[in-house]
């Protein structure tokens, strides 16, 4: 599940990369922010993690979704994905945003570069997002004891 959610991670940070070329100031930031609110969803219904699929669990799987989400400290797990939302987590990006956008006042040079931080921005936050998605997954079921009554299998070191 992570390999295909880091594959759209990567498709969508390629496409954030190519949007940075293009020299319309602001343009980029609209492409990243589409791609976010396409993106994060894709992810958390990947998960099972959208606002609907958390809603149909049982009262304590709900439980330790929230309390999964809560310890991650997302903003964009089980919640509905929203302008606001992208915002925040551009804000966290906010310096590589700024250098982007400087960078694309340099010819030829500044557009490798914008197109180069708008690719590593889409990862890096994209990637962060799979990983907090991975963790509270994990942390549900391992908090919810076996499903079956089938006895644990030791994992190789």
């Amino acid at each position: 599940m992570r390999r295909e959610c880091r594959a759209l991670v990567n498709r969508s940070a390629g496409i954030s990369g190519l949007a940075a070329v293009v020299p319309v100031p602001g343009a980029d930031v609209g492409v990243d922010v589409t791609l976010f609110m396409q993106l994060l969803p894709a992810i958390n219904r990947r998960f099972g993690l959208t606002p609907e699929q958390v809603e149909q669990l049982d009262a304590r799987t709900k439980e330790l979704v929230f309390l999964g989400v809560t310890s991650v400290g997302s903003q964009a797990i089980a919640r509905l994905v929203t302008a606001d939302v992208v915002a925040a987590l551009l804000r966290r990006i906010g310096v590589r945003i700024a250098a982007k956008s400087a960078a694309k006042w340099v010819p030829v040079v500044g557009s490798a570069a914008a197109a180069g931080i708008s690719y590593t921005a889409m990862r890096l936050v994209g990637n962060r997002h799979v990983d907090d998605c991975y963790r509270v997954v994990r942390a549900v079921i391992e908090r919810s004891g076996p499903v079956l009554d089938v006895p644990a299998v030791p994992r190789p070191n």
